[in-house]
């Protein structure tokens, strides 16, 4: 007798529908070429002989296929010669005066903001080493020495200045902020050797019109910093569970919003390795949820207002059942396992873990930071260093101007061109705020 082994399908009542899941097909192919590039024709006909028929009779033009291909010509340098006109009275032989020398923000440097603008972005949005940069110039025929390279890029960084205090300023005159920090080497700094690690930090906040991207250089990972950078700051800050953040919350009028994606971090690493469903599933599950609800909310483009009132319907619930969860089975497992840890981290975050619920303006987690220093870890990875701490601080001003321009849709070189070309001329503080980025929308146009 032949056994089968095989589950035996129920037999299709009349009329009945078999329902399959849907799914969308990402669309596949070439994407089309900006339209506001400039085109160039190039017309490509038949010869006189081919336009005849075989018949006899002259074959007659009834359309154009056509396709397009990408050109690019290498990027263009030139000097740009100042010819400063002097004048004298022949009269009396006393008088000379010559045409003022146009406002530079290096003064008396071959450097236009063109030029100054061009290897800023290369070094902090492109990532490219100055040393690297040094050989390309001297590809096209051109001496810069990397030394000079980084004398400029120190220089406009401290020109910069005043420009990130009024980031600063922005971020604490708004009740939302968001803070990370990772490590940096600098291989001169006082009283330090070349191993100790410094940190790079980031702050982000200010009116969502106005949004900042504060970068900031420290020797330290203390909770100095925080105090030092959001000294008039009162609300909410998003961070992880990093000690150096919790005094801010008890010495301060600030209330700490904990980070949920590096509490589904910890649980993730555990399913990685035990693949049975378990604790840790159950746990990512619930988690899930709570992330579903803001996608929902997103996709949604809920108001501010709508979004408190359907996280206190929807996420509140899920939140208390996640919360008992956490408590039920915190006795269960040992403290050591990393199951057992992952519990204790996020009942010992909890407090600031459901804070988020407070304001819709709030998120779930700190990712709006991490996204905004990530640029900064893979720049690092091409760096490996910096030098100084003046190279250092000059760094951190360059990426807080070029990441936030970016946050406010505009290019990066346009900006920073524009801004080397005005700063020069900026003497009181509605100068400095006219060259702040989401003053400079009109940047856009051009």
């Amino acid at each position: 007798m032949k056994l089968s082994y095989r589950k035996k399908q129920k037999p299709l009542k009349k009329n009945e529908e078999i329902t399959v899941a849907s799914y969308k097909r990402k669309k596949t192919g070439k994407k089309p070429l900006p339209t506001d590039l400039p085109r160039k024709q190039v017309i490509h006909d038949l010869t006189e002989a081919e336009k005849t028929c075989e018949c006899g009779c002259t074959l007659t033009h009834i359309t154009d296929e056509k396709s397009e291909q990408l050109e690019i010509i290498p990027a263009q340098v030139y000097v740009i010669e100042n010819i400063r006109k002097k004048y004298t009275c022949k009269a009396c032989e006393l008088t000379i005066k010559t045409a003022r020398a146009p406002a530079q923000i290096i003064p008396k440097s071959i450097a236009t903001p063109s030029l100054l603008a061009h290897v800023a972005v290369a070094k902090v949005d492109d990532h490219l080493p100055l040393y690297r940069q040094e050989e390309i110039f001297n590809r096209n025929g051109i001496d810069i020495p990397r030394a000079t390279l980084s004398l400029w890029m120190i220089k406009i960084g401290e020109a910069i200045q005043p420009l990130i205090n009024l980031m600063q300023d922005n971020i604490n005159e708004y009740d939302v902020a968001y803070a990370d920090e990772t490590p940096v080497q600098v291989l001169k700094e006082k009283q330090r050797t070349a191993s100790q690690k410094s940190f790079m930090w980031l702050f982000v906040g200010g009116n969502p019109e106005k949004r900042s991207y504060l970068y900031h250089y420290a020797q330290t990972r203390a909770s100095s910093v925080p105090y030092q950078v959001l000294d008039d700051f009162k609300g909410y800050l998003h961070c992880d569970g990093y000690a150096g953040y919790l005094s801010l919350f008890t010495t301060k009028p600030i209330k700490g919003v904990g980070c949920f994606a590096h509490v589904r971090r910890r649980f993730v690493d555990i399913t990685k390795v035990v693949k049975e469903s378990g604790l840790a599933h159950d746990a990512v599950k619930m988690i899930g949820a709570l992330y579903a609800i803001e996608k929902h909310l997103k996709d949604n483009e809920y108001p501010l207002d709508k979004i408190k009132i359907y996280r206190d319907e929807n996420a509140r619930p899920l939140l208390e059942k996640f919360k008992q969860w956490l408590l039920e089975n915190k006795t269960k497992v040992p403290s050591s396992f990393p199951i057992g840890k992952a519990i204790a981290y996020t009942l010992k975050q909890w407090p600031y873990l459901e804070n988020y619920l407070s304001d819709g303006r709030l998120e779930i987690d700190n990712n709006l930071s991490e996204r905004g220093i990530k640029p900064f870890v893979i720049g690092r990875k091409n760096w490996l260093f910096m030098g100084n701490e003046r190279g250092a601080k000059s760094t951190t001003n360059l990426f807080s101007l070029i990441e936030t321009a970016k946050t406010h849709a505009l290019n990066p070189f346009d900006y920073l061109r524009y801004v080397f070309e005005k700063l020069p001329l900026a003497k009181t503080v509605d100068d400095y705020e006219a060259l702040m980025p989401y003053n400079c929308l009109h940047l856009k146009e051009n």
